[in-house]
C-alpha cells in the first residue's frame, strides 16, 4: 500500500502546485500561489519520505490533506463550484483516507 500512497501524494502535490499557479494566473491570487506551492511541496516531501520514514511521511501527508480538506470542503458545500473547491475537496479527502489506510496496512 505504501507504493500507491507514494504515487498518489506525488500526483496530489503536483496538482496542488499547478492549481495554485492557475489560481494566480486567472484571479491574480497571491494567496493561491503561495498556499498551493507550500501545500504541494509538503505533499511531495511526504512522498519522498515514503517508505523509508513511514511515520513522518504519512503524518505530513495526513496533516496537509486535513488542512486542505478543511479549506476546500466547506467552500465546495457553500458554492457548489467543481473547480477548484470540488476537485480539491475530493483529492484532500482521498489523501486523508490514503494516509489512514497506508498507516493501518504498514
Amino acid at each position: 500500500m505504501i507504493g500507491p500512497a507514494k504515487i498518489y501524494f506525488i500526483i496530489f502535490g503536483l496538482l496542488t502546485i499547478v492549481g495554485g499557479v492557475i489560481g494566480y494566473l486567472k484571479a491574480g491570487s497571491t494567496a493561491s500561489i503561495i498556499a498551493g506551492s507550500i501545500s504541494g511541496i509538503l505533499l511531495l516531501v511526504a512522498a519522498y519520505f515514503l517508505p523509508g520514514h513511514l511515520a513522518l511521511g504519512l503524518a505530513i501527508a495526513a496533516v496537509v490533506s486535513i488542512a486542505l480538506a478543511g479549506r476546500f470542503v466547506p467552500a465546495f458545500i457553500k458554492t457548489g463550484h467543481v473547480m477548484p473547491a470540488g476537485l480539491m475537496s475530493v483529492l484532500s479527502v482521498i489523501g486523508v483516507i490514503v494516509s489512514i489506510v497506508a498507516w493501518i496496512k504498514k
